[in-house]
């Protein structure tokens, strides 16, 4: 038992060494959570929404590469998204967003129209 203990302590990681974020104790089932309301609370937006697509796209890939893995140090290396607790920040931050989107309905027509040639621009041949 001491040999086990001594050994996990050993694998345990003891910082992120980034400021202020704290090494989770159990991000996997946090992830796992965070992932399903994520796709939960983006079924209430619009499905021609590209925004709902690309979310949707990316938190079912996450989700699936979190629930097929244990290892976190695979996890972190199947994402390339930093360490896993900067995937836990970016996680709950999504979440935060798709509840903005929510509010925000950017899918929707625009209440005043574009002003006329608004995205065309024109550059100076002299530059």
């Amino acid at each position: 038992m001491f040999a086990t203990r001594r050994l996990f302590s050993a694998v345990t990681k003891k910082s992120t060494g980034i400021y202020g974020l704290p090494v989770h104790p159990d991000p996997r089932p946090h992830l796992i959570a965070i992932y399903n309301d994520t796709l939960k609370t983006l079924e209430k937006i619009p499905s021609h929404a590209v925004y709902r697509q690309a979310t949707a796209a990316m938190t079912n890939h996450r989700l699936n590469v979190v629930k097929t893995t244990e290892d976190i140090a695979k996890i972190e290396e199947s994402l390339d998204a930093g360490q896993i607790e900067e995937v836990v920040v970016q996680a709950v931050e999504e979440l935060k967003l798709v509840n903005k989107m929510l509010e925000w309905k950017p899918w929707e027509p625009l209440e005043n129209p574009a002003p006329k040639d608004q995205w065309n621009y024109k550059f100076n041949e002299h530059q």
